[in-house]
C-alpha cells in the first residue's frame, strides 16, 4: 500500500507571481515538407510576437533563458536539437536545455519555464516545443513512440501505443461502462465533438465533419478503439513566453497568472501498487466508499482505468490556484485526448467527475462550447482547439499549444487567432462556410493536461486572470 507524507503533499510554493505573456504556434501537419523546423519554430515565435505587438528582434531582449522540447531525436535525425534551434532563433549564447518527458514534453517544458522565472533565476523565459514526425514511416514513428514504454514490461501488451490504451479501454468499458454499447457511442461522441471543433481552426491538421456512425464504422486499429478514436501523428511547433510581474507588465497590459505542476507513475501498469484514492478538494472519501459495489472491479486503486499522475498534478495545481471545484472555478479545459478513451479517464483524474462518471461529462453536454442538450453554452467546454484528435499531437508543442489556447479565451482573443482569412490562406486551409467563433465568454480560468505514456509524467498548467483570482476557502 502506498501513503503519502504531509511533506509529499504539500502544495508547491513560488518565491514570485509568473505570467503568460503570450504564445504562438505554427500550422500542424502530418508531413509539411516543404518547410524545416526551424522555420516552423520561426513561425511559432512570430505569432507570439506580433500577439503583443512586437517584433521578433524586440522579443528577443527580453529573454534569459530557454527551454526546449522535443519528445525523440530519431524523428528528426538530430541529435540536441535544442542547441540546432536555440542557434537559429538567434539565442546563443543564453542558456538553454532539452526538455524530454515522452507525451507530456510540451507541458514539461512549461513546467521547468515557470519554475526559473518563479526561483528568480530568469525574469524572462521562452518556453518552445516542436516534433518532426514526416521523416519515417508511420509503422516507423508508432515503434519510435512505443519505445517511450517500459519494454520489459508494458512493450509486450501490445507494442505500440494504441495496444496499450485498447487494453485499459477493454477494462475500462467492462467495469465503468458494465460493457454497454451506449458506452461505446458517448466514446465516439468525443471524437465527433473534437475533430467537429478542429473545423474552426485554421491550425489544425484534423478537421472532419463526421458522425458517431462515422467514427463506429472507421478501422479498428485495436478494438475497441478504431482510427477516429486516435490522436494524430504531426509536426508543428508552438511557444510561450513566461514572465515575472514586473517583466510581464512591460511587455503586455493584459498578461495571466500561470501555476504549472507534474505527478508521475511508474511505466510498469500491471504492477502498479494499490492507495487509497487522493482526494481533490471537491470531493470527500463517503463518495468512493462503495465505488467497489457500484462498479464490480473497481476497488482497486490506481488500477487499469486512471492516471494516479494526473490526478497528482491536478492535486498541486489546485492547490497553488485555490481551485475548488473545477466545474465551478474554471471556465475551459484543453485535455490530453491522445484517444477517446483517455479523454474519459483524465476526467475523472481531474475531478471533473467522481471515478466511474466520466461519460457523464459529454453525456450532460457540460463539455460542448454549446450544449446540445440545452442550447445554452456548455459548463465547462473541453478541447475546443481540436484537441490532440482533431488540431494535432507534435509532442513537443502539445502542451504549449493547449496552454496558448486556453490563455487566447482569457484574453478575449480566440476568434482573433482562428478567424483571420489571412491565416488560413497562408496555411492553404479552406476556411468552412458554416465557421462558428468557439470563444468562451468572459472566460477568467482555464487549465491544460499534458499526459505522457499511459501517465507516466502528467502535467497541469493554469491559467487565471489576475483580476479573478480565487482565494482559498479558509481565507
Amino acid at each position: 500500500m502506498i501513503t503519502f507524507s504531509q511533506k509529499q503533499l504539500k502544495i508547491p510554493q513560488m518565491s514570485k507571481p509568473v505570467y503568460l505573456v503570450t504564445g504562438g504556434m505554427s500550422k500542424f501537419g502530418r508531413a509539411i515538407p516543404e518547410m524545416r523546423t526551424e522555420e516552423l519554430v520561426v513561425d511559432a515565435f512570430t505569432e507570439a510576437a506580433e500577439f503583443i505587438k512586437k517584433s521578433p528582434a524586440e522579443l528577443k531582449k527580453y529573454i534569459h533563458s530557454c527551454y526546449y522540447g522535443h519528445f525523440a531525436d530519431h524523428f528528426g535525425d538530430q541529435l540536441l536539437g535544442e542547441a540546432l534551434i536555440h542557434d537559429r532563433l538567434g539565442l546563443d549564447p543564453l542558456g538553454n536545455v532539452g526538455i524530454k518527458t515522452g507525451g507530456a514534453t510540451g507541458g514539461s517544458t512549461l513546467w521547468e519555464a515557470f519554475k526559473a522565472v518563479a526561483s528568480g533565476y530568469s525574469d524572462c523565459v521562452l518556453a518552445m516545443g516542436w516534433e518532426r514526425m514526416d521523416e519515417v514511416p508511420t509503422d516507423e514513428g508508432n515503434n519510435y513512440i512505443a519505445c517511450a514504454a517500459d519494454k520489459d514490461w508494458e512493450t509486450p501488451l501490445g507494442h505500440i501505443y494504441t495496444g496499450y490504451y485498447a487494453v485499459m479501454a477493454q477494462k475500462y468499458w467492462q467495469v465503468f461502462g458494465k460493457s454497454e454499447d451506449s458506452f461505446r457511442k458517448t466514446m465516439a461522441e468525443i471524437a465527433v465533438k473534437n475533430r467537429g471543433y478542429a473545423r474552426m481552426n485554421p491550425h489544425a491538421q484534423g478537421p472532419m465533419k463526421i458522425t458517431v456512425e462515422d467514427v463506429l464504422k472507421s478501422p479498428v486499429v485495436a478494438y475497441p478503439l478504431r482510427a477516429l478514436d486516435c490522436c494524430l501523428m504531426s509536426v508543428g511547433a508552438a511557444c510561450a513566453i513566461l514572465c515575472d510581474e514586473k517583466t510581464a507588465y512591460e511587455l503586455t497590459d493584459n498578461p495571466l497568472l500561470v501555476y504549472v505542476t507534474a505527478g508521475s507513475h511508474t511505466l510498469r501498469v500491471a504492477d502498479r501498487r494499490n492507495m487509497e484514492i487522493p482526494l481533490l478538494p471537491n470531493e470527500s472519501a463517503d463518495q468512493y466508499k462503495d465505488l467497489g459495489e457500484r462498479f464490480p472491479g473497481s476497488d482497486r486503486y490506481p488500477g487499469f482505468t486512471g492516471f494516479l499522475a494526473a490526478r497528482m498534478a491536478a492535486y498541486y495545481a489546485y492547490g497553488m490556484a485555490n481551485i475548488y471545484d473545477p466545474t465551478e472555478d474554471l471556465d475551459l479545459v484543453e485535455l490530453h485526448d491522445a484517444f477517446t478513451i483517455s479523454d474519459i479517464q483524465t476526467y475523472e483524474d481531474v475531478g471533473i467527475r467522481p471515478y466511474g462518471e466520466g461519460r457523464t461529462y459529454v453525456e450532460s453536454g457540460d463539455c460542448y462550447h454549446t450544449n446540445p442538450n440545452t442550447g445554452k453554452p456548455g459548463k465547462l467546454p473541453a478541447n475546443l482547439s481540436g484537441g490532440l484528435i482533431g488540431n494535432m499531437h507534435a509532442v513537443g508543442a502539445t502542451g504549449i499549444m493547449q496552454a496558448v489556447e486556453v490563455g487566447q479565451h482569457i484574453w478575449g482573443r480566440w476568434a482573433e487567432m482562428h478567424e483571420n482569412q489571412k491565416k488560413w490562406d497562408a496555411y492553404g486551409r479552406t476556411k468552412p462556410k458554416d465557421w462558428q467563433n468557439l470563444q468562451v465568454d468572459n472566460a477568467k480560468r482555464g487549465m491544460a493536461i499534458s499526459h505522457a505514456g499511459v501517465g507516466s509524467h502528467v502535467t497541469a498548467t493554469i491559467l487565471v486572470h489576475p483580476d479573478h483570482q480565487l482565494k482559498g476557502r479558509n481565507s
